[in-house]
C-alpha cells in the first residue's frame, strides 16, 4: 500500500516511456560490482523550468545525456543543487523510504540560497515514488545494499553575466548500490585540516550545492596520500572550532554523551545527523549541540574522556573513527575499535531504514512492493 499521506498523491501529472524487454540494461546484482554511484538504472525522471512559465514537462523517460549550451549558466556560475536518499527493499518485500520528506524540504531551502525556483515538495516526493517504483527491479536485495536516489537541479539558460538563470532542469537519477563498509564495519583515521576550509557563515556551506564539494576535493586528496581516509575540517575563521568530517557530520561520545557541533550557518543540517539527536534520549544517552573545539577533542583523545568518535550521513549513515592526526602528532581515540555506541546507533538506525523493526518515530515510509 502506497503512503500517499507523505509520499504524495499524483498531483502532478507524469509522462511515462515505457521501455521494451531488449531496451533495458543487463541487471547487475552482486554487490561486489555495485559499489556506490557506478551503476545506473533504465530510466530517469526530468523536469523542466521557465521564468514565467514554473514547472512543466515532466517525465519518466530512458536514462540518457543532456544536451547542454556550452555558456550554460551551471557550467560557468554554478547554479546547481542536489539531494541524496535511498531506497530500501525489506525482507517481506515492501520497498521503503526514510524520512524523504526532509530532503524535499532540504532541496527548497538550497534553491533559495542558490537563488533558484524552489520545486513543489509534493511532487518531488510523487516522482520519487513513481520512478523507484517502476524502477524496481533495480533495488537490490543483498544484505546491507541499497537504492541511492540522486534528485539534482542544475540552471541551464546560456549567458555569460553572474545573476540567476531563467531555465532550469531537475531530474532524479537512481543507482543500486553495495554495502558501504565492503570489508566490514571497520574505523578510519582522520587529518585535521587547518590549512584549507570547506565553508563559511554566510556561505552554502549549509545547503547540498556542489562548489561545496569541490572545494573539499584537494584537501581530502591530500590527506589520503599521507594515509588517512578523510579530513576533519575546521572553522573558517579561528581554524578552532570542529565542523564536519568529510561530507558528513561528526559526533563525539564522551561516555554517554553524544557532542555534535551545533549548526553555524556553515554545517550542513544532516538527516542522519537529526534523527541520531531524536532518538538518543530513547537510547539513554544524552546529547549536546554546542561548539566543540579542537583542543577539546585532543584533550579527550589524550586522557581518555573521549571514547569514541563518528561521521553520520546518508551514504555510510555511522562512519566510527579510530584516531587523528593534528599538527603532527597522532591521537588514538578510545581503544582505536568500533565503539558500542557507534555500533549501537548503526544496528538501530539501518534496522528502521531496512524495515527489520516497528518504526516508533514514524520516520520509514513504504511506498510499494518488490
Amino acid at each position: 500500500m502506497l503512503d500517499d499521506r507523505v509520499c504524495g498523491v499524483k498531483s502532478v501529472h507524469i509522462e511515462v516511456e515505457e521501455l521494451s524487454e531488449e531496451q533495458k540494461k543487463p541487471l547487475v546484482t552482486d554487490p561486489a560490482k555495485l559499489g556506490f554511484g557506478k551503476v545506473f538504472t533504465d530510466r530517469m525522471f526530468t523536469a523542466r523550468y521557465e521564468v514565467g512559465r514554473g514547472w512543466f514537462d515532466h517525465r519518466i523517460e530512458r536514462y540518457h545525456d543532456f544536451p547542454l549550451d556550452p555558456a550554460a549558466c551551471v557550467l560557468h556560475y554554478a547554479q546547481e543543487i542536489f539531494e541524496g536518499l535511498k531506497a530500501y527493499a525489506s525482507e517481506d518485500g515492501r520497498i521503503l523510504l526514510f524520512r524523504p520528506e526532509l530532503n524535499a524540504r532540504r532541496m527548497n531551502r538550497s534553491a533559495r540560497r542558490m537563488a533558484m525556483p524552489e520545486f513543489p515538495e509534493e511532487d518531488f516526493l510523487t516522482a520519487i515514488r513513481e520512478l523507484v517504483v517502476r524502477e524496481k527491479r533495480w533495488i537490490p536485495r543483498a544484505p546491507e545494499t541499497s537504492l541511492y536516489i540522486r534528485p539534482t537541479m542544475i540552471a541551464t539558460e546560456a549567458f555569460l553575466g553572474v545573476h540567476a538563470g531563467a531555465s532550469y532542469l531537475f531530474y532524479i537519477i537512481l543507482s543500486p548500490s553495495g554495502p558501504y563498509f565492503q570489508e566490514g564495519f571497520k574505523p578510519v583515521r582522520l587529518y585535521v585540516e587547518d590549512v584549507y576550509v570547506r565553508a563559511v557563515p554566510g556561505g552554502v556551506g549549509d545547503v547540498k550545492t556542489g562548489g561545496n564539494y569541490a572545494a573539499s576535493i584537494l584537501a581530502g586528496a591530500e590527506a589520503q596520500k599521507k594515509g588517512f581516509s578523510q579530513v576533519l575540517w575546521l572553522d573558517a575563521k579561528e581554524r578552532k572550532y570542529v565542523e564536519e568530517v568529510g561530507a558528513m557530520n561528526i559526533f563525539f561520545v564522551f561516555g554517554q554523551k553524544l557532542v555534535t557541533p551545533a549548526l553555524s550557518g556553515s554545517i550542513l543540517a544532516g538527516h542522519t545527523r537529526l534523527s541520531i539527536l531524536e532518538m538518543a534520549g530513547d537510547l539513554g544517552y544524552e546529547t549536546e549541540e554546542r561548539p566543540i573545539s579542537i583542543d577539546e577533542v585532543v584533550a579527550g583523545a589524550a586522557d581518555g574522556t573521549l571514547t569514541e568518535a563518528f561521521g553520520a550521513g546518508t551514504a555510510a549513515v555511522i562512519s566510527p573513527v579510530s584516531g587523528f592526526r593534528y599538527k603532527g602528532r597522532d591521537y588514538q581515540v578510545g581503544p582505536g575499535e568500533v565503539g558500542p555506541v557507534a555500533r549501537d546507533l548503526y544496528r538501530r538506525l539501518t534496522d528502521l531504514q531496512w524495515g527489520r523493526v516497528p518504526d516508533p518515530y514514524g520516520w520509514v515510509r513504504e511506498i510499494g512492493r518488490l
